[in-house]
């Protein structure tokens, strides 16, 4: 059947616990003047066009009081989904008993065959709830090829890791293709047979096109964070890529939210999918969430103050541009803070370098882009600092959720610049009070008329942030 023409009907699976991605009130209308103008800083202003939220509107200094959530009643054990016996004797092993609720709704789904559209965020065990009958169907049939598309190298790199990890002494095969990094091993890898590709679409794209890459035998496509890799201009790569598989393959599409592109590609490439749709508690429950006034000239001094705070033990924090990062990253260290970054002007080596001396402890400091960004999973992140105002709402919960993760209570501070919250509030500078925003991810685009956070989506829509 050829999958390049439409679907109808999207059936919702029985005992969907999850709530509506649909925002519901709450934060009133962003309004498109906040964050005009050019910001100074001593790392240098950016020429970006003005963020298109009014930051005042996520103060939340007062976050719900830490109170335990009901337990999720899992329908399923490890040892009952009917895993192979030896991938079952793996998990419980290492101490899977009880999934988390999107692998207790999809890992049978994907037994039982279907189509999956699941709307789940990072940190909810998504990877695990594909991986797992993924790695089933690999077990029971040798030449079972899957292919899993992600929007970052680290993403991919993560992915596979926790591929090995699940799988323990099980043997199988697998490679990652990703860019920032020498193409010919990946050339070497092909030549072999893998049962797991993973990568990034403009990769995976690349390989193909050089006649290194053939997909005629892949029976499975996954889209992990689908809706990041569309906001990063690969559209038109996935397509491509999706149009090289067989017709007959099953395809799994996990998204945070579902935007008009990517419900176009669940209707022009998934066969009767069931969406199951899995959410994590609201952002405001787990995260303390405040702004931070600065002058025209004292944007770092108020930084490097509040780094120096015992309480700030490991932070990220977030600039606009490539270049603004490395510029902060480099006098954070000559301030004698121990400052580490990651963006697209690092390869591959260096970026996991830094990523992984955060994580030790080494660093104190990741200075990061939205997009190098993604995939990092770091547990026990004390604060998320916004140095450089997001662009979108959707941005500003991507990067607070690096914090106040699973049971941890976490902290995001965003700083704005006086001369526009003094704009907004009719020349007082106090912030005002306001409800919580609900900061779940909106498909949304950004209102006004400033530049589109959407990067360009000429050639093989490459991103190197």
């Amino acid at each position: 059947m050829d999958r390049s023409h439409p679907r109808r009907g999207s059936r919702r699976a029985s005992g969907d616990r999850g709530r509506s991605s649909t925002p519901q009130g709450g934060a009133r209308r962003p309004n498109p003047r906040a964050g005009r103008g050019k910001r100074p800083s001593r790392t240098g202003g950016t020429r970006r066009a003005a963020p298109q939220f009014d930051p005042t509107l996520f103060i939340n200094e007062n976050p719900a009081p830490e109170v335990a959530a009901p337990a999720y009643e899992a329908t399923h054990r490890f040892d009952t989904f009917g895993l192979d016996d030896r991938l079952t004797a793996s998990l419980l092993e290492r101490g899977y008993e009880v999934p988390s609720p999107i692998q207790d709704q999809v890992i049978p789904t994907i037994l039982a065959g279907s189509d999956v559209v699941g709307l789940a965020e990072t940190g909810t065990g998504k990877t695990a709830a594909f991986l797992l009958p993924l790695l089933h169907a690999t077990l029971a049939e040798h030449r079972h090829q899957t292919l899993v598309l992600a929007p970052t190298r680290e993403l991919a790199i993560q992915i596979e890791r926790e591929l090995r990890t699940l799988a323990g002494s099980l043997r199988f095969s697998s490679c990652v293709l990703v860019g920032g990094v020498n193409i010919n091993p990946q050339i070497r890898a092909l030549k072999k047979p893998q049962q797991f590709i993973i990568g990034t679409p403009g990769r995976v794209l690349d390989l193909i096109r050089r006649g290194n890459l053939k997909l005629s035998r892949v029976r499975a496509v996954v889209l992990d964070e689908a809706d990041r890799m569309l906001d990063m201009g690969f559209i038109h790569d996935m397509r491509a890529i999706l149009k090289e598989t067989p017709a007959e393959r099953r395809t799994l599409l996990f998204s945070a939210t579902m935007p008009h592109e990517a419900q176009r590609l669940v209707n022009d490439f998934l066969r009767d999918p069931v969406t199951v749709s899995v959410r994590k508690r609201e952002t405001t429950d787990s995260i303390e969430q405040s702004i931070v006034t600065y002058g025209p000239h004292d944007k770092f001094t108020t930084l490097t103050r509040l780094l120096a705070d015992p309480a700030f033990t490991r932070v990220i924090i977030f600039g606009s541009m490539k270049h603004s990062v490395e510029r902060l990253s480099k006098e954070l260290s000559r301030d004698g803070i121990r400052a580490g970054s990651i963006h697209g002007n690092k390869n591959h080596n260096q970026r996991q370098s830094a990523l992984d001396a955060f994580k030790s402890g080494k660093l104190q400091v990741l200075v990061a882009t939205d997009v190098a960004a993604r995939g990092i999973h770091v547990n026990d992140v004390s604060h998320v600092i916004n140095y450089d105002l997001p662009n979108t709402r959707e941005d500003y919960v991507h990067r607070i959720g690096r914090t106040g993760r699973g049971s941890k209570r976490g902290k995001a501070i965003t700083f704005v610049p006086k001369h526009d919250l003094s704009q907004e509030a009719g020349g007082d500078t106090r912030p005002r009070p306001q409800r919580p925003a609900r900061a779940h991810r909106s498909a949304g685009r950004p209102q006004g008329r400033g530049r589109s956070a959407r990067p360009r989506r000429g050639g093989r829509g490459r991103v190197n942030s």
